[in-house]
């Protein structure tokens, strides 16, 4: 108990103080575990052991190599492609930008699996010419806000990644078909606002149609970038590589794409994008280390059952209680990023939910949910404040178009916490398994 007092009253102060989240993490699981250590250079030496041993993953060379791959895309070329080739799917409806906005953000974060990569890529494409063509730019910014955390749903996704780890295992072939429905909605929800206000005339009228001829010129300089999907997802799906050796064939092939089909990656430019996502993937690992510290912590002092025991004291009823997780994470989330979301918060409610016989399938969907709509949400949402800036619109302007989405979102979170089959339906009869 003593160290769970620690924990949670060093990390929230130091939060407050504006910390950043893994130091806070850090110093926090230290001090906690120099109450049960002999004294504080011991607590040093058990920390660093720990936080190097849970790197020692094979799994988690899949975060950097998938981090590179979206690097790559961002600057290579692929995300225009696909930019196009949803105008030539959606550009008809009324409002087209912004619906391409929202399929544009699936279709690259389902490749990229990186929500500040499809918003940065969307919004600094979309935005000239929505804004040529009258439309209302903070509405527009606030559906590439809402949109583009799909991809961390749709696969590949470094969270489902991050929590296969966490969870003690869970298949990530699973966890990714799993991912596919929940992901697509997200997505239809903003376009279902978007479609609503365009019919009340909110939106331009103009629409963009092809030609055969055009349409089919721009889906096969579209197709290369789209079988990434097909090539990793059928490669998991069909046992013949791994996530991670996935995630080294999707790198291999943007490279080659990039490069020589497409001719747009320069040599300055590969150099660029290893730079960023060196930097991207030590952020994500050094938070890795030290939430797997915390973690081991939490179960080695009988914390995290302690905390368990708790929340089911509150009610045994799963509804109640994944009611309650939700609106907890969806809190949570507007302080915490995606990865330190995962961390932190699976190892204590995954056991909650596993005594209540919910599936650590569904478990992760949800949480992922909750932690994608937090991205996008103030004070700290990463998206946010990316798409704010390639938008040219303040944050004072961009919050309240959010709120209706955001809304609707919320509606499809509960669908799926409360349907499983939207998350294990697609698993069962593509795998033949739900984990």
């Amino acid at each position: 108990m003593i160290e769970l007092t620690i924990l949670g009253v060093v990390f929230s102060l130091l939060l407050f103080y504006g910390v950043p989240v893994s130091f806070c993490i850090g110093i926090a699981t230290l001090l906690a575990l120099f109450n049960v250590t002999p004294d504080l250079t011991t607590a040093f030496v058990v920390s660093a052991q720990r936080m190097t041993s849970s790197l020692d993953s094979f799994t988690l060379v899949a975060i950097p190599l998938f981090i590179l791959a979206g690097s790559m895309m961002n600057t290579g070329g692929i995300a225009l492609r696909l930019i196009d080739f949803a105008k030539v799917v959606v550009g008809w409806l009324p409002g087209s930008l912004a619906h391409i906005t929202c399929v544009a953000n699936a279709l690259f974060g389902a490749i990229s699996g990186s929500a500040v990569a499809a918003a940065a890529a969307v919004g600094a494409t979309l935005s000239p010419l929505q804004r040529k063509e009258g439309y209302d730019m903070p509405f527009c910014a606030a559906a590439n806000v809402a949109s583009s955390p799909c991809g961390l749903l749709i696969p590949p996704s470094g969270a489902l990644i991050v929590y296969s780890l966490i969870s003690g295992g869970t298949p990530v072939d699973v966890l990714f078909v799993a991912g596919y429905i929940p992901g697509i909605m997200m997505a239809l929800s903003v376009m279902i606002w978007v479609a609503w206000v365009a019919h009340k005339g909110g939106l331009p009228a103009t629409v963009h149609r092809y030609s055969l001829k055009e349409a089919t010129r721009i889906t096969l300089r579209a197709i290369p970038s789209l079988l990434l999907v097909l090539i990793i997802m059928g490669g998991i799906i069909a046992g013949v590589f791994t996530a991670t050796e996935a995630a080294g064939v999707a790198v291999l092939y943007t490279f080659v794409l990039s490069r020589f089909f497409y001719k747009s990656l320069s040599w300055s430019a590969l150099v660029k994008s290893t730079l960023d996502a060196s930097v991207g993937t030590a952020v994500v690992m050094l938070m890795v280390g030290v939430s797997m510290t915390m973690s081991w912590l939490l179960a080695s002092t009988g914390s995290a059952k302690m905390l368990a025991d708790a929340i089911i004291g509150v009610s045994d009823n799963p509804y109640v209680l994944m009611f309650m997780f939700n609106v907890l994470l969806l809190l949570l989330g507007t302080f915490l990023d995606i990865t330190p979301g995962l961390l932190i918060f699976t190892p204590i409610f995954l056991p909650v939910a596993m005594k209540l016989g919910i599936s650590p399938v569904h478990f992760g969907i949800i949480i992922t949910f909750n932690l994608c709509i937090g991205i996008a949400t103030p004070p700290v949402g990463s998206t946010l404040f990316v798409a704010a800036r390639v938008s040219q619109v303040s944050l004072a302007l961009l919050t309240r178009p959010l709120l209706p989405m955001f809304a609707l979102e919320i509606i499809a979170l509960f669908l799926v916490t409360y349907f499983p089959e939207l998350s294990l339906w697609l698993p069962r009869m593509i795998l033949g398994k739900t984990g």
